[in-house]
């Protein structure tokens, strides 16, 4: 009977505390998922305000203008320099995107957006070692500069921005960059000792001032105080680094067609041009020729600089008109991807420079004394088709002071084998290209086999073209 007593008020109590429970988590009084250290509840997707790190799942013309902006204000992510313990470092080669810029063109009818050059470290954005740079420019008559790179501003200066001059912020990003490499390839794995010498440097930019001053503003940080007479800045005239190998018809029979696929899915875009004609009734001129100064350049400066886009008598360009256009630009992008031509372009574009590269990365790995830091200094339309070239296609159209790094590393247990690390913005990218996506399926190593990239450029790049050679390939019209 006691018993019975006892089990029937253990019984009562359990329903009781039950009933309590489950009351409290209707009123909300306790938690139904345990809450983390952060705070946060793992099971609840809820977000008060965006994150901006967070992609978006569709294409979203806001978020990806914020991207290509580059605004250095959000803490970056680098993969550079990682690998197991018994490698080493033996040489690593940068190719770099000039940093933000003023436009290259003008709407017309418009005011241009009000953005001043000159540098003041008070001003945002800014970067610790941003005076010392200007002091440190103001010193730099010892250096050899290449043709007309000598008569070219070490840095910006001018209160009202030229077109295409770079900017304060273009400045700044690639300040960091050049700080960023330094903590890893100094610091870390002692590329290059307080001893350094010119020969151990290869430095090269195209005859622009926003991509000698981008150079020298990465370099700056990366070798902090250099001494100039070490600087030697070779002079690229071609924006694609050709050099002595550019004559290529097909090369250019490629782009046309490329440059006919643009326009055929831009005039089937009718958002897009119902956006032209809107902004060419605003700005008081014929669509066309609003069309002809290809107004997302300068949009993307009122944009990335928060200037209020431009307005006249008759209305205002607005973020609507804004979105419309890069959101085309992304769907171009895509496309691209798709058609194959821009990769054909790609591929004899970019042979010259990626030679370059391997030629020079094999010496390397044979014992000769080479430059162990290389650094180019280029554009967009640079970057854009070695990635397309190495089969990188899911990476971004290169942002402001965007950087592709080669790192050549040695296996401290074998020592005649050399392997290579491809990185993209800090991203290692390596296992994306072309000639390394089925070595990374087989195989546990964490980098890729150094033959593997010199293969793909000696004989594979050539071989859709059915040709093996790179004078055949820009001469073999297509079946």
């Amino acid at each position: 009977m006691l018993f019975r007593n006892r089990f029937l008020f253990l019984l009562a109590l359990a329903a009781l505390l039950a009933f309590l429970s489950l009351s409290l988590q209707f009123l909300h009084l306790i938690p139904v998922n345990p809450i983390r250290e952060d705070g946060l509840n793992p099971k609840s997707r809820k977000r008060i305000m965006p994150d901006l790190l967070t992609e978006p799942p569709a294409i979203d013309p806001v978020y990806e203008a914020h991207i290509y902006c580059n605004i250095p204000t959000i803490a970056e992510r680098s993969m550079e320099g990682h690998a197991p313990h018994y490698f080493k470092l033996v040489s690593v080669q940068v190719l770099i995107r000039h940093g933000d810029r003023y436009p290259l063109y003008a709407i017309p009818k418009t005011k241009r957006p009000d953005i001043d050059c000159m540098l003041l470290p008070s001003r945002k954005p800014s970067h610790p070692q941003l005076e010392a740079f200007i002091k440190h420019m103001s010193k730099g008559s010892a250096a050899q500069m290449d043709g007309s790179l000598s008569s070219l501003p070490r840095y910006p200066s001018h209160s009202m921005c030229e077109m295409g001059e770079l900017t304060q912020t273009g400045v700044v990003q690639h300040l960091r960059n050049g700080q960023l490499l330094r903590e890893i390839y100094i610091n870390k794995h002692k590329l290059l000792l307080s001893d350094w010498t010119a020969k151990q440097l290869y430095l090269e930019t195209t005859g622009k001032s926003r991509t000698l001053q981008s150079a020298l503003a990465l370099l700056y940080t990366f070798l902090p105080d250099f001494d100039w007479k070490k600087i030697n800045m070779r002079h690229q005239w071609s924006t694609i680094f050709c050099s002595g190998s550019c004559d290529c018809p097909m090369r250019n029979h490629y782009l046309e067609e490329e440059q006919r696929r643009q326009y055929s899915l831009r005039v089937k875009n009718s958002d897009l041009e119902k956006t032209y004609v809107d902004m060419a009734k605003i700005v008081g001129i014929p669509t066309r020729q609003l069309r002809a100064s290809n107004p997302i350049d300068s949009l993307l400066c009122y944009f990335c600089h928060n200037v209020s886009f431009p307005c006249t008598k008759t209305g205002c360009i607005g973020m609507e008109h804004f979105k419309v256009i890069k959101r085309h630009q992304l769907e171009d992008e895509r496309e691209r991807q798709e058609k194959k031509l821009y990769f054909l372009y790609a591929l004899l574009a970019t042979h010259p420079l990626l030679n370059q590269t391997v030629n020079r990365l094999q010496r390397i790995a044979e014992g000769k004394k080479e430059e162990v830091f290389v650094l180019y200094s280029a554009h967009d339309v640079t970057l854009s088709p070695v990635l397309s070239a190495l089969g990188i296609t899911e990476a971004r159209f290169p942002r402001f002071a965007a950087r592709l790094v080669f790192e050549l590393w040695q296996d401290g247990k074998r020592p005649k084998e050399h392997f290579i690390r491809i990185l993209y913005n800090g991203a290692d990218v390596t296992f994306q290209t072309l000639f390394c996506k089925d070595y990374y399926k087989r195989s546990s190593k964490p980098m890729c086999p150094l033959e593997k990239f010199v293969n793909f450029v000696k004989r594979d790049m050539f071989l859709v073209f059915n040709s093996t050679s790179y004078y055949d390939a820009c001469r073999r019209r297509p079946l």
